[in-house]
């Protein structure tokens, strides 16, 4: 048999040198202690991260909930409903018990993808007299982004949004 052949046979002994059974036990029940810790914090951190929501949107615990998980899974959230649900206090809320910055862009048709992620702009220097080119951030530099009312907008603009 190769030394390839050896490497993947699954019947193989598994070689480990003497004393590393102590090392790696010792490494997974640390491991496992730290996992604890971690899950602990973050049951920490949901609750006291509801209740302060808690304080301001009141009724909409599930929508509250369901947002908190898409934050702590790093994903983004779709927030559908008719107007006056809260929707922006709930986004504004989070941003704000995390202090996090917020913003929020109104999608229009004539919205264009320069409006979302900046543009740059000519600028004379009073002491050179020279100009230069600086960069204006748009509202897509944030923490969190409100985007309301996505469908509005051209394609273009949405793929903007999604690209940045």
């Amino acid at each position: 048999m190769s030394v390839p052949d050896a490497l993947l046979d699954d019947d193989a002994p598994e070689f480990r040198p003497a004393g590393l059974d102590d090392i790696s036990q010792q490494s997974d029940e640390e491991s496992r202690e730290l996992e604890l810790q971690a899950i602990k914090g973050m049951q920490t951190a949901y609750k006291r991260l509801r209740d302060e929501i808690g304080k301001v949107i009141i009724g909409q615990q599930e929508v509250v909930d369901q947002l908190l998980v898409s934050l702590f899974s790093r994903g983004h959230c779709l927030l559908i409903g008719v107007p006056g649900l809260a929707k922006t206090l709930l986004v504004s809320t989070v941003s704000r018990a995390l202090q996090l910055s917020f913003r929020r862009i109104q999608f229009t048709p004539d919205l264009m993808p320069s409006d979302m992620t900046g543009t740059d702009v000519l600028q004379d220097d009073p002491d050179t007299g020279r100009r230069h080119f600086r960069f204006i951030r748009g509202p897509l530099f944030t923490n969190m982004l409100l985007a309301d009312e996505i469908n509005r907008t051209p394609p273009k603009t949405q793929a903007a949004l999604l690209e940045a």
